[in-house]
């Protein structure tokens, strides 16, 4: 128990001075609810989440999210598919008010992986055909490693608190956007460090620290999330 303690005291303290070591007017702040439901006796579902994005910890739109789609989970393989669609709207930093908008097409396959008694992996692939505003049609790979490790339980059950961990990363599928402008290969990396609680069956809430390198920035964000499968 006593080592169960030491590692959530420095888990925080790691969060914490994350938090303290970036200028808090450049940290942005992500809101986001995932939900997750599998008709009963059915290999089929649905999934997605609502994600409202600031370039500060609020009312500086960076992003409004929303996402859903159709899932399906083969009989006797520990994984789910996923066919969806996204609509984004992007705001611009500052006291301006003008947005873009982007539609964005997705396939999904997620594989959950047990190892030991505690760790609770994930791995995620997502292709995406995007539709973006004032630019050629693009592609995007990528693919996230979730991490997420239980102090008090051995399972994340009710009462669990847990760490979550994740790093993902945004490979374009071409440069060429239109009109002689070109990115890289390279879209962008993102590396999480959060803490989880389980209220019930179905219902987790994390916080945590997020930072995301381009090619141009690096940029950290609080996420406050909810997870909920019902």
């Amino acid at each position: 128990m006593k080592l169960k303690s030491t590692l959530l005291i420095a888990l925080l303290f790691i969060l914490t001075n994350a938090f303290s070591q970036v200028e808090s007017g450049k940290t942005g702040a992500w809101y986001m609810y995932f939900f997750n439901h599998q008709f009963k006796e059915s290999q089929f579902g649905f999934q997605g989440d609502i994600q409202y994005r600031n370039w500060n910890l609020g009312g500086d739109l960076e992003q409004l999210l929303l996402r859903a789609g159709a899932t399906y989970s083969p009989k006797n393989a520990k994984v789910k598919f996923t066919l969806g669609y996204g609509h984004i709207t992007s705001g611009e930093f500052g006291d301006g008010n003008a947005t873009s908008t982007e539609s964005r097409i997705y396939q999904e396959a997620l594989i959950p992986q047990k190892l030991g008694n505690r760790f609770y992996l994930t791995h995620r692939f997502r292709y995406e055909q995007r539709f973006v505003e004032d630019q050629d049609f693009r592609t995007r790979y990528r693919y996230n490693l979730f991490l997420n490790i239980p102090f008090n339980k051995s399972a994340l059950e009710k009462g669990a608190i847990y760490a979550a961990l994740y790093n993902e990363l945004f490979v374009n599928g071409q440069k060429d956007i239109g009109d002689g402008r070109e990115v890289e290969f390279f879209d962008r990396n993102r590396t999480y460090l959060g803490i989880g609680y389980v209220l019930k069956p179905g219902m987790r809430f994390q916080l945590g620290w997020m930072n995301q390198k381009t090619d141009a920035i690096g940029k950290a964000q609080l996420q406050l999330s909810f997870h909920h499968k019902f």
